[in-house]
């Protein structure tokens, strides 16, 4: 009979998927091994193992998690925006603000979602639901998926200026500000992740040259 996880298995997995995030930040991913996240984790690399059988298995299950948190964000402000009869420009901007807000939460994971998720097999794995999707496109997928709630957001919001021709360098423009803000954007900074998601909801609204 197998043996039933503990209560806090999912816990000590998301503390070691934190601590690697960090380790694949601090070192790269190439460079981190299994070694090295165990050590910051206080534990054995046998202990480790109990949990992962192998560093792709961490940055997977770090990239689901991640990946879906996002999604879950995108879905809890459509429902908000319903609940409280936004309009979709206003509906958008909650949008910003919830995305930078869980960015500031999830810096290190984020990183690892747009640097690292070139490590990741693109060898199709039946374990994933889907026999002819790999770990790489399992994650790459959830992108799209992100990319797409983000185009659908900012269509409902400006509906002229959105066209079949520039929805997607739109929609990345839009991304390019927000993404890379684990690079340079420090809780301790003279800009908060708030303050900058008014900068950005600013520049959607009114342009650098706006009031």
């Amino acid at each position: 009979m197998a043996r039933p996880k503990s209560a806090s298995h999912d816990l000590k997995r998301d503390a070691i998927l934190d601590i690697a995030a960090r380790c694949f930040a601090e070192r790269s991913y190439s460079a981190a091994s299994m070694n090295d996240i165990a050590a910051a984790c206080g534990t054995s690399k046998a202990r480790l193992y109990h949990y992962y059988d192998s560093k792709e298995a961490i940055l997977l299950d770090l990239l689901e998690r991640h990946t879906q948190r996002l999604l879950a964000v995108i879905a809890q402000t459509e429902a908000k925006a319903q609940r409280e009869n936004l309009d979709e420009r206003a509906a958008l901007h909650a949008l910003v603000r919830s995305l930078l807000q869980e960015y500031e939460s999830s810096a290190t994971r984020h990183a690892a979602l747009l640097n690292d998720t070139k490590f990741l097999s693109d060898t199709p794995d039946p374990a994933l639901g889907n026999p002819a999707t790999s770990p790489r496109e399992l994650i790459l997928n959830r992108q799209r998926d992100i990319v797409a709630a983000l185009t659908r957001f900012l269509k409902r919001a400006y509906p002229q200026r959105l066209t079949l021709a520039n929805q997607t360098a739109l929609t990345m423009m839009l991304l390019g500000m927000i993404n890379w803000t684990f690079t340079w954007l420090r809780p301790d900074g003279p800009m908060s992740y708030a303050q900058f998601a008014e900068e950005v909801v600013a520049v959607i609204e009114n342009g650098l040259g706006g009031a």
